[in-house]
């Protein structure tokens, strides 16, 4: 099958090269990555990813992690896992 179409998109250049980077990881151009999403989103008939709206719990913690509050830094591995009880 001929590689004909042309798919254009106005993206966040900073996202683009975050999202670049990691392709590149995974020995990917973006080329190669988008027409993987397309191949799972026919082969799904939808979205290959689960969507949701964050519960109000999380909206908090993200916007607190956004805003870089209440954050709690430990000097060692096992002060986290202490103080997450594990």
């Amino acid at each position: 099958m001929s590689k004909s179409a042309v798919v254009t998109a106005r993206i966040d250049p900073e996202l683009k090269t975050r999202a670049e980077y990691v392709f590149a990881q995974l020995g990917l151009t973006t080329s190669q990555a988008i027409t993987l999403f397309l191949r799972q989103v026919d082969l799904q008939q939808g979205l290959p990813l689960t969507l949701k709206i964050p519960n109000a719990a999380t909206q908090a913690a993200l916007k607190e992690a956004r805003l870089k509050e209440n954050l709690t830094s430990y000097e060692t591995p096992d002060e986290l896992f202490e103080d997450l009880g594990i």
